[in-house]
């Protein structure tokens, strides 16, 4: 199908899920009422570290109102969201691991009384050293006080993987005249910070069927761990996600409320409530890890890169969580951007005792992009050479595989560079701004779906089965949960397009498990690539049936018949059409019903190596993107603004150009946050900034004009060519506002957040370098 016969792919499109976001009419978790409902609250941790000598329930269980107290014991089977990481529990056993973590619940008739009960229950603890930095962590040699009895040393895991010959690249490098640099990075603890926090109602029924209703972007492996959980058949439990506000990764696991929330259920035979306060969703995070980057890269002396070697130490927090992907995405997708012929990685995920870290938006990839394209920069100096064209001299080019396996198929970067380098009259910007006033560019990549499962099965990623009877209505059973990234739309979009009717005939219904076929969930941007070619796959299923049925009324073959706008006619020959409802009558007519289902399994070839680790980092395809921030620095002050972003994403192809700027800019706009402000803050274990108030995030106020480029390289397995459009831009804001900052003043941060403090600071010691240099305020000699 050719561009110019698209109907519905390529416009602006307003999210089918938008009238009622905007009028109020949507029911999120929280919305929920249930005759009888009870609430629930969580006991937690006051300690980072303790072991657990007794717990007495008795006097909260004897409080009026209070209808039901859940512990440990109840539910002691271990679960996690990798398979090589089952070391939660829904409350703890044994220990407590951080501040903040489960002890019990209880429910009630009101929150109220449900609070006051928690202060009711007797928790006698043995306090123990606690672990606040990978440091510590790894120093300890007692098994008796690591976190986790199985973890020695406290470190998850750890991975080291060498491709190629770094020290002949360091050679090659010196040996041209070129550069090599070495240097350290840090990135912050953050967290997600959606505008909703999580929230579920769980109802266990007279048959012994539980249904849950919970904000999640990942509805079929909170159905899995259920069952592993309580014990009962995955055909009795049924998962809905209602409307959801806000994820970026951080509600992809399954947490103690949602099995809480179940438990107590069966306990009192009533629908039971949880909702987080803002405080208790920084306790559940999920987050991005606390990140210590060695970074070292050569270039020659024309700018081609020759090695990199970098090493990765990540807070990891007190459980597993996505960590081992975390720690393996930081290394494997140093590759995939630029054509680095040698590559070193060690990296190690250390356990803590604070709150877990996960997945969060653009995750495993934020901090080390960070550090490499600032060294990028670095190196460019040092040889002389234009920081954008030393980037232009090391694309790679489509349709290959990088030195550690990782399959490219579209390649779009050099594209998203040129477009951003023009946007912003760069060359007329860089190095030639009155001092205080400066332009950075940066670069990242994300995939458009792991190639791999996380559950270790041959089934497929994604499942549609579409619908269609009598009426001519096209209903869609989806999976992939909408979190705001505009799924239900991208499916709508893809369904009427296939089958050549009206997007308004095209109805979604999606993530409930008791109806909707399995789908993995919204994480690792796959949601449009996988969910989207099961979508269509569906359709062009339903679009055979009917071609069958349309092609004998025509008399001409199915091969050549085309529907588009309502009609199928035959290829070339639109005045024959029929409509689409005759055909439609004539196939019911035939055999009822039409069904039609679709099925995306990533092809063996976009799956990775064969050494250890290899199965985190490929990806079906990859995204591009390229950012330009210009910034104005008050030297005086160290306070900066980012007066402008341009920014040039590959995404494919634009299935709803509108949704596709909005993720970019969204993206953009989390990665400045991550670039200016935000930084969670520990003292003894405690969280000091457990509120939005506390918590800087990037305000409408903060948020530069964007200007977006959208770039399509047409991916060849993508649905219509698409790739991904919701993570990839994030990584590139934060090097690009820092390599601006250097450009307004001449000073270079390496730890985030970026403040005015640092600035500062970083000025006077240059102030002092430089007198040195002059050969002025030198010590006297003896």
């Amino acid at each position: 199908m050719s561009e110019r016969t698209f109907s519905v792919i390529g416009k602006r499109i307003p999210a089918t899920d938008g009238p009622p976001k905007v009028t109020g009419t949507a029911l999120y978790a929280d919305d929920l009422r249930l005759p009888g409902m009870l609430y629930g609250k969580i006991l937690r941790s006051p300690h980072p570290h303790a072991r657990i000598l007794r717990i007495d329930t008795s006097k909260a269980e004897r409080l009026p109102g209070v209808m039901g107290v859940v512990t440990g014991k109840d539910a002691p089977a271990r679960y996690g969201i990798l398979p090589i990481g089952h070391d939660e529990t829904a409350f703890c056993l044994d220990k407590v691991r951080y501040v903040g973590d489960e002890i019990a619940a209880v429910c009630a008739i009101s929150e109220q009384i449900a609070e006051e009960a928690l202060d009711l229950i007797e928790v006698e603890y043995e306090v123990l050293p606690a672990f606040l930095t990978p440091e510590e962590a790894m120093a300890c040699e007692d098994p008796n006080l690591w976190i986790h009895a199985d973890r020695k040393r406290n470190i998850e895991k750890e991975y080291h993987h060498h491709f190629g010959d770094v020290e002949r690249g360091f050679r090659e490098a010196i040996e041209s005249g070129g550069a090599v640099r070495f240097d350290r990075f840090f990135q912050p603890r953050v967290t997600h910070a959606p505008m909703e926090p999580h929230a579920c109602v769980a109802h266990w029924e007279h048959d012994g069927r539980v249904t849950l209703w919970t904000s999640t972007q990942t509805p079929h492996y909170v159905h899995r761990t259920l069952a592993e959980v309580l014990g009962i058949p995955m055909s009795s439990i049924r998962v809905i996600k209602p409307f959801v506000g806000g994820g970026f990764g951080g509600k992809s696991e399954t947490f103690t409320h949602e099995i809480a929330a179940c438990l107590l259920s069966k306990r009192t035979g009533r629908p039971v409530k949880f909702t987080f306060t803002r405080e208790e969703v920084f306790y559940a995070h999920r987050g991005r890890p606390e990140q210590y980057m060695e970074l070292k890269t050569g270039v020659t002396k024309d700018g081609r890169i020759t090695a990199v070697e970098a090493k990765v130490i990540q807070d990891g927090g007190a459980y597993c969580s996505y960590g081992v992907v975390t720690i393996l995405y930081a290394g494997a997708l140093l590759a995939a951007i630029y054509d680095i012929p040698n590559i070193k990685y060690d990296g190690y995920r250390v356990l803590t005792n604070k709150p877990a870290c996960g997945p969060m938006r653009g995750h495993g990839t934020v901090g080390i992009r960070f550090a490499f394209e600032s060294q990028l920069d670095m190196l460019a100096e040092e040889i002389g050479m234009d920081p954008a064209e030393l980037r232009l001299k090391n694309c790679l080019r489509p349709n290959t595989f990088t030195v550690n396996s990782l399959r490219v198929t579209s390649y779009g970067y050099d594209e998203c560079l040129r477009r951003v380098i023009e946007a912003s009259d760069w060359k007329n910007k860089r190095g030639k701004l009155p001092f205080g006033r400066g332009v950075g560019i940066g670069g990242s990549h994300y995939v458009s779906g792991a190639a791999n499962s996380i559950i270790r099965s041959k089934m497929p990623h994604s499942n549609v089965s579409i619908k269609i009877d009598y009426d001519g209505g096209v209903t869609v059973y989806t999976g992939a949960a909408e979190i705001g990234q505009g799924t239900e739309t991208i499916h709508a979009q893809i369904v009427a397009e296939e089958l050549g009717v009206a997007l308004d005939r095209v109805r979604v219904i999606a993530a409930d498990t008791a109806i909707t076929p399995v789908d993995l969930g919204s994480y690792s941007s796959r949601v449009t690539f996988m969910a989207g070619n099961a979508a269509r796959e569906a359709a062009r299923d339903i679009k055979r049936q009917l071609f069958r049925v349309a092609a004998e009324l025509l008399g001409e073959s199915p091969d050549r018949l085309v529907a588009r706008d309502e009609k199928i006619f035959p290829q070339d020959e639109p005045q024959r059409a029929i409509s689409y409802q005759e055909a439609l009558m004539a196939a019911i007519e035939q055999g009822g019903t039409l069904i039609g289902k679709g099925a995306y399994t990533p092809p063996p070839e976009a799956q990775g190596g064969n050494f250890r680790g290899a199965g985190v980092g490929p990806g079906v395809a990859y995204s591009y993107s390229a950012q330009v921030a210009e910034v104005t620095v008050d030297p005086e002050t160290g306070q900066f603004t980012v007066d402008k972003i341009w920014v040039a994403h590959d995404c494919g192809r634009a299935i709803n150009v509108l949704n596709v700027e909005g993720q970019v800019e969204g993206s953009v706009w989390m990665g400045l946050g991550q670039a200016v402000a935000e930084e969670q803050i520990f003292e003894k274990g405690l969280t000091m900034n457990p509120g939005l108030l506390e918590y800087k995030t990037a305000s409408a106020v903060d948020s530069p004009p964007i200007e977006t480029i959208i770039v399509e390289t047409i991916d060849p397995e993508g649905p219509f060519g698409a790739k991904e459009a919701g993570e990839g831009s994030l990584a590139a804001t934060i090097p690009a506002v820092a390599n601006a900052i250097y450009d307004a003043v001449g000073v270079r941060i390496r730890d985030l957040p970026i403040t005015p403090e640092k600035i500062l600071k970083a000025l006077a010691e240059k102030r002092r370098r430089d007198k040195d240099a002059n050969g002025h305020g030198e010590k006297p000699t003896a």
